[in-house]
């Protein structure tokens, strides 16, 4: 063995390392530097440090003074060369410094430095105190921590994604307003929800948005709110940890506010919470549970073109709405005639004189002078009242027969919870017979998630789990020939950015394969779930039919009730499998196609049907995209040649 072996130390690592290194020399600067380093994070270091340095450099300027001065006519011709530099002529240079100097006597100049410490310290001591309370209060001020004063506010409890789209739903809504304001109360920070709001929901006009920080669910600090003064509040279900956190915020705000008649708009995801939370609270609570709206639209989207596009018009405040409006001059009158009665306005269902809200009527259902109609309308004063049409009685059209729809054939691509959800929903409206096929990544899919997915023989469901390989989304997708492919989000499984991203690649990748030709894919209509609303434009660049956006949908619905808790029961029942539907029909049900015909008519139509129209959709102005060429509301004089592959829109039973 040579005498390398011997130097080597085997102490760290496999591979040994060679003797220890030599210490090097260190500096008196780099020893400085090391001291003063280690030293100034002790207390009162810092102010011992600058103590010493002042001084240090007091001399140094004492001694460059004195020196200049000692230099005949360098600084003034006039001025006799200072004498040799004794003490007292050190002192008084000195001492000027710091105002003092001139003391006959040690005992003076001692007092006097003596004195000047003390006045630093106090003066020093003073200063920073009122700096640091001012600096607190700037502090307690950015957190959030001051009351809020405003009065007919809507107060948001909770933060989410939802809170953007909310605010510029709010924003349209109260355009008209002269002062409308939003508090926003959360556990995030101040500068966060700041930042956030800046970036994510630009262009909120007039409204004014307030943050406060604290705990929604601490009645403490929910009197910081004014939470007594508000217009309604809004409980956002913030995290994952289920509907308690959102039962216990809504027990805070009784605890503070007993008032009965103050709104509370609680978004939940249990149904038996929600109807317990609604009971409880002798329904001063409206639940909104998000994860049902967006299944319930994702399935509406999915049945037919044009229904998204639909259901969105009327959830948010561009465009027509939903309203209230009472009409003595129809007391009396049935509701075909109140169908027939408005010009500008679409009427889709009556309120009794005891408060109970009915989509769809029955046509002879006569209207009493407490009655009031629903009605869908630009704004609520374009619901007037214009007389009751005169057009061809209802006997004059024949009926068309029954649309009797085929077995469907469906391919879900992506799964989770949600999935489980639309097709729940969508399985009340899909034909006996009907086939769905799920395809989900094995790596984001529990084996879980799908049980339990029997509808008897009203719906097959099968499934299969895929590595995420582009040949076995073709193998899959050329299975047999598919009515509609609905691509969902892999939520909870990855973030929002990475499911997203998951379902605009599937997307292309299904669009590539449609222009494929040989290859056993069918081009076929395409529906899509985007979870986060700033990839929506995106996602419409890899051209889908139909897209959902999930954060839309709940924040949409959750700004409406807001506005107007009375809207609630009346989305309950449009998204209700159980109850009226949106339905897109074709128009050759109605009427022959090529021919001219007043809108007014196809109402009276669709009232001989049992339905209540509310628009039309045009074929030749969708293009590409099935979210356009619909026309909701058109007013009663307009007339248009119904050509194929138009629809008339219509409020009816499920089909």
């Amino acid at each position: 063995m040579s005498e390398n072996n011997n130097e080597r130390s085997y102490g760290q690592g496999a591979q040994g390392e060679i003797s220890a290194p030599k210490a090097t020399k260190v500096g008196l600067w780099t020893r400085f530097r090391y001291n003063f380093d280690n030293s100034i994070a002790r207390s009162g270091a810092f102010v011992a440090w600058m103590f010493a340095a002042m001084i240090v450099f007091s001399i140094i300027l004492v001694f460059i003074k004195y020196a200049l001065y000692a230099l005949p006519g360098l600084l003034n011709p006039d001025t006799a060369p200072l004498g040799p530099l004794d003490f007292n002529t050190f002192w008084g240079s000195f001492a000027t410094l710091f105002g003092k100097g001139g003391e006959p006597t040690w005992a003076d100049r001692i007092i006097n430095v003596l004195y000047w410490v003390v006045t630093i310290t106090i003066t020093a001591s003073v200063t920073g105190f009122i700096v640091g309370l001012i600096a607190r209060t700037f502090e307690k001020l950015r957190k959030g921590k001051s009351p809020v004063i405003t009065n007919n506010h809507t107060l948001i409890l909770g933060w989410s994604n939802r809170v953007f789209p909310i605010l510029k739903e709010l924003a349209v809504a109260n355009a008209n307003v002269r002062k409308a304001t939003v508090v926003i109360f959360s556990e995030q920070t101040r500068d966060f929800m700041q930042d956030e709001i800046e970036s994510r929901a630009e262009g909120l006009g007039k409204l004014k948005v307030v943050t406060r920080t604290g705990d929604p669910t601490n009645p403490g600090d929910l009197k910081r709110v004014n939470l007594s003064n508000a217009k309604s509040i809004i409980i956002l279900d913030a995290d994952e940890t289920g509907d308690a956190k959102v039962v216990s915020t809504v027990l805070a705000v009784k605890a503070v506010n007993a008032n009965p008649n103050l709104r509370i708009i609680a978004e939940l995801d249990d149904a038996n919470t929600a109807e317990a939370l609604q009971s409880a609270t002798n329904g001063q609570v409206i639940a909104v549970r998000s994860h049902d709206v967006i299944a319930r639209v994702t399935a509406q989207a999915s049945r037919q073109p044009g229904l998204a596009a639909v259901t969105l018009d009327l959830l948010d405040f561009d465009g027509d709405e939903i309203y209230f409006q009472s009409v003595p001059a129809l007391a009396g009158k049935t509701y075909r005639d109140a169908l027939l009665s408005f010009n500008g306005a679409s009427v889709i269902g009556l309120v009794d004189d005891k408060g109970v809200v009915a989509l769809n009527p029955r046509q002879t259902t006569k209207l009493t002078a407490g009655s009031q109609v629903i009605a869908i309308a630009e704004d609520d004063d374009k619901v007037i009242y214009s007389g009751v049409l005169t057009v061809k009685a209802p006997k004059d059209y024949k009926a068309g027969p029954a649309i009797k729809r085929a077995p469907e054939h469906l391919l879900f691509i992506g799964w989770s919870t949600m999935g489980r959800s639309v097709l729940t929903e969508l399985a009340a409206y899909l034909p006996k017979g009907s086939t769905v096929h799920i395809v989900a990544q094995k790596r984001f899919v529990d084996d879980a998630l799908f049980a339990d997915l029997d509808f008897g023989s009203q719906v097959k469901v099968t499934h299969a789990a895929v590595s995420g390989d582009i040949n076995e989304l073709i193998a899959a997708s050329a299975a047999k020939k598919y009515d509609e492919i609905i691509v969902l989000g892999y939520r909870n499984a990855i973030s929002e950015a990475e499911a997203d991203a998951q379902t605009m690649l599937t997307m292309l990748q299904m669009n590539q394969l449609f222009d494929v030709d040989g290859n056993g894919v069918e081009p076929t209509r395409l529906v899509a779930e985007i979870l986060d609303s700033r990839k929506a434009e995106l996602a419409r660049v890899a051209a889908v039919d139909d897209l959902v956006v999930s954060d839309n949908l709940a924040a949409l619905l959750i700004s409406q009730v807001s506005e107007n808790p009375a809207l609630a029961p009346v989305f309950e029942d449009l998204f209700d499998a159980d109850g009226a539907a949106i339905n897109v029909k074709p128009i050759e049900h109605y009427v022959p196609l090529g021919k001219k015909i007043a809108y007014a008519e196809l109402v009276a139509i669709a009232a001989a049907h049992g339905e209540s129209a509310i628009g039309y959709r045009i074929v030749a102005e969708s293009a590409n995209d099935s979210s356009t060429g619909v026309r909701l509301n058109p007013a009663k004089t307009t007339e248009f040649t119904p050509a194929k592959g138009d629809s008339l829109i219509v409020i009816g039973n499920v089909e």
